[in-house]
């Protein structure tokens, strides 16, 4: 008798574990496997290993110090994927850095006091696809492709101030390419609409490389990006779900 009982127990118990797992399932299917969109905001770090924005500043300045002998520095941004079925997202997003990295010493031996930063913005559409589905994480790899500008800003420290009719001390050259790559990351869903993840991308950037001494200024501020540039990015991701 008490071998029967222990008997009832186990597949009581085994019993209610799959029915627990049928309606965990069920509940997954009904918020991921539909079409949704989802609105996810990121923060994380740019780095160009090979682009410092001078000789004399190399290793940028994020939240975790100076990363390599290139350029790095905070990003952010704004995405918006369209999940179409369990498999398959699309999207659209922008990505910028809002605390660009500074070249205080940027006058060199001319002893001028001069400034220059450089800031990077990039917009574009991007493909998902989503392999792994364990309970409520999900891993997906995914391509993106669209424009990126980078902004060399030269801001001059000296003088008297003057009214802006008469100029600005502040130059800034914009340089427009084509930017591609990978991307891979996680998400986990910790409630019916809140979406939290991480990301990391690496992207091919192309500069223009011809008559770039077009771009410059009066004083000979040129872009200082060109050409095949390579980038990475890494962040954290919090997204918004919309059921359609």
């Amino acid at each position: 008798m008490d071998v029967m009982f222990r008997v009832s127990i186990v597949v009581g118990t085994i019993m209610s574990a799959s029915v627990a797992v049928a309606d965990e399932q069920a509940a997954y299917d009904r918020l991921l496997a539909k079409p949704h969109t989802v609105a996810m905001l990121q923060a994380g770090i740019i780095g160009l290993p090979s682009a410092p924005i001078s000789q004399s500043q190399r290793g940028g300045s994020t939240f975790l110090g100076s990363i390599g002998k290139g350029d790095a520095t905070i990003e952010t941004g704004l995405d918006v994927i369209f999940r179409v079925q369990k498999n398959w997202a699309f999207g659209a997003g922008i990505l910028f850095g809002p605390r660009p990295t500074s070249d205080t010493q940027y006058g060199g031996t001319s002893g001028l006091p001069r400034t220059h930063s450089r800031s990077y913005w990039y917009w574009g559409v991007e493909a998902r696809w989503i392999p792994l589905h364990y309970r409520w994480l999900e891993g997906w790899v995914g391509l993106h492709a669209g424009e990126v500008i980078v902004g060399d800003r030269f801001n001059t420290d000296v003088g008297q101030p003057k009214p802006a009719i008469l100029g600005s001390r502040q130059v800034t050259i914009r340089t427009e390419g084509f930017a591609t790559g990978l991307q891979a990351g996680a998400d986990w869903l910790l409630n019916d609409h809140f979406v939290f993840g991480v990301v990391g991308r690496g992207d091919l950037w192309v500069l223009p490389t011809h008559d770039l001494e077009l771009s410059c200024s009066s004083i000979g501020d040129c872009p200082t990006l060109s050409g095949a540039v390579v980038a990475f990015e890494i962040g954290l991701t919090v997204g918004y779900r919309l059921p359609l």
